[in-house]
């Protein structure tokens, strides 16, 4: 991998965002409630043009997007990813009415998207996955889906009606979503195939007010609007499926392999704003006869927080820039990039905070804030251990090849 670093228009416009953002968005930020999808943000974030670039940029630019907002205000970084985690499945894999009908929507901050994937049993193990796709007159006497796929093209279910009538029925939970209950439409993961694992899963675009479809607000440690879902029998249709019938775990993984090095992104831009923090406070702070940054406690801890900002950075650049070119060791690089970038957010936050002392636990303080934000990150899109394992995973695999 060559040595890495930004074309000086880069360098310029994750200057501009960062001031884009404390300037237009902050005070956006602030009006919202906690624990709400805050629509007036969304809006800017789209009247910017910042949404539509979900969809014409690569993996590197949404890295320096993420990057850069989180620095400035994580509220509109965490609006910025969720759109696009919500709506790059409808990009990369809807037909063009379920694209005319919910993109342009997206990019303007008009429709709030959701992905829903995690549920109650199934956090981490995508496989695993329990809502179910039942087909049309299930349990009433009527067909069912057939086992586990042998034929690639085979169709789960009953034959779908040429009007795109409902074909199947959504039941069960999904819990942990962002942007729900209030999203406006939700990617929906669910299985077709009964006991086919991984191959057995759909992934369905599914609107907010298709009827069975209810929900309720969690309260998590971060501010965001998070939620559980509950499906009673909710309708979909062969119009509604997003890819391939029993090819959902695909989207979902290419969707996450897309976000994980920019979820690393997002956790840089909080690494990066405690680092700064710290050394504006460390330099002005007295203590012991003279400024904090002369003790070499304090100056050697300093250091560490910045090398390891750097290198998490420098992973999530080159795991971008792996995504963008197409590169086979994608899922390893991105996993790798998520890991390090994560935990190294958590440990410079958390160094941020022992070195600003007890002014740094008042509520309002920027520490106080990073403090809440840095914990979810080494949890969602896959906890710490699952990277772990997919770079294992991924390591072995190369191994058998050569």
């Amino acid at each position: 991998m060559p040595a890495f670093s930004l074309e000086p228009s880069q360098t310029a416009r994750c200057a501009e965002l960062r001031a884009l953002a404390a300037d237009r968005l902050r005070p956006l930020a602030e009006k919202g409630e906690p624990g709400r999808v805050n629509r007036p943000l969304v809006a800017e974030l789209g009247r910017l043009g910042l949404l539509e670039r979900l969809f014409t940029s690569g993996a590197l630019d949404l890295c320096l997007m993420r990057e850069s907002l989180a620095h400035a205000c994580t509220e509109a970084e965490t609006a910025l990813a969720l759109q696009g985690l919500g709506a790059h499945p409808v990009h990369a894999h809807g037909t063009p009415a379920q694209r005319d009908r919910w993109l342009p929507a997206v990019g303007e901050g008009s429709a709030v998207a959701a992905f829903a994937l995690s549920e109650p049993g199934a956090g981490s193990d995508a496989a695993a996955l329990g809502l179910r796709a039942e087909g049309e007159g299930e349990g009433n006497g009527g067909p069912s889906p057939a086992g586990p796929p042998s034929n690639p093209s085979r169709t789960a279910g009953p034959v779908a009606e040429s009007d795109g009538s409902a074909r199947w029925r959504l039941t069960g939970d999904k819990c942990w979503i962002s942007n729900a209950p209030e999203a406006d439409f939700y990617t929906v993961f669910a299985r077709t195939t009964p006991g086919a694992g991984a191959r057995g899963v759909t992934a369905f675009l599914v609107p907010a007010d298709r009827p069975g479809l209810t929900g309720t607000a969690l309260d998590m440690l971060s501010p965001h609007p998070i939620g559980a879902l509950a499906f009673d029998a909710v309708p979909v249709s062969a119009d509604d499926v997003l890819g391939e019938v029993d090819r959902g775990f695909r989207v979902a993984m290419g969707t996450l392999n897309l976000f994980r090095p920019s979820v690393g992104a997002f956790a840089v831009g909080m690494a990066q704003a405690a680092l700064d923090a710290t050394l504006a406070h460390t330099s002005r702070r007295d203590a012991f006869g003279g400024k904090l940054r002369d003790l070499q406690s304090v100056a050697h801890t300093v250091a560490e927080m910045a090398l390891r900002t750097d290198a998490a950075r420098l992973m999530v650049y080159a795991a971008a820039t792996a995504y963008d070119e197409g590169a086979p060791d994608v899922p390893k690089r991105a996993a790798m990039a998520k890991l390090l970038a994560t935990e190294t957010a958590q440990y410079v936050v958390d160094t941020a905070v022992q070195l600003h002392g007890a002014r740094a636990l008042q509520r309002g303080h920027l520490l106080e804030h990073l403090y809440r934000e840095v914990r979810a990150p080494r949890i969602y899109e896959g906890a710490s251990e699952v990277q772990r394992g997919i770079i294992a995973k991924e390591l072995y695999a190369d191994l058998e090849v050569s």
